[in-house]
């Protein structure tokens, strides 16, 4: 039983840590480089990630290339006229300071154009970020069917400061005096 137990806490620690990969560039951390899995007759795709920068200073996402691609050009959606319409990013996109730069979808995004072959569900394929002040950061894209869930923030609801629990039906609630 123990053994069993501990070959599928291998199995699950492996998955998680293959899926939440990071990377680091001086004050820049870098989260979950991600593409989504595209048919094999689509000639562009699109990836993303969540670049936080922990320094004293603005940093730039000048562009992106890889071997997968002919090219790579930071886009944008913005709604213009009522609609959703899609545009290239001319002189990169600024992270502030302290802040972070969402490369997600429905907003900036890193587009790879001229597939060099189709993206499929569960591969990995390289990508270098060029950033003004880091330099290059070479990532490990990875390919998957659907979104990354998005991360719970750091105080998931578990907080309870300030909440009037005198309000609250604790009804049959055991507090910890064995007694309901």
């Amino acid at each position: 039983m123990r053994k069993t137990l501990l070959t599928l806490a291998a199995v699950f620690g492996l998955s998680a840590a293959a899926l939440a990969h990071e990377y680091q560039a001086g004050a820049l951390h870098i989260d979950h480089p991600w593409a989504r899995a595209m048919p094999a007759v689509a000639p562009t795709a699109a990836a993303y990630l969540v670049v936080h920068n922990h320094g004293e200073q603005a940093d730039r996402l000048l562009g992106a290339d890889t071997p997968r691609a002919d090219k790579v050009e930071i886009h944008r959606h913005v709604h213009q006229n009522g609609l959703m319409k899609m545009e290239a990013v001319d002189g990169g996109v600024e992270i502030p300071a302290g802040g972070e730069l969402k490369v997600t979808p429905g907003d900036y995004h890193l587009m790879l154009f001229g597939l060099k072959q189709p993206l499929e569900d569960g591969q990995r394929f390289p990508m270098t970020l060029h950033f003004q002040k880091a330099g290059d950061v070479t990532v490990d894209i990875a390919v998957q069917k659907d979104a990354p869930a998005p991360a719970a923030p750091a105080d998931s609801g578990h907080a309870h400061e300030g909440m009037d629990h005198g309000a609250m039906d604790h009804g049959g609630m055991d507090h910890g005096t064995g007694q309901p």
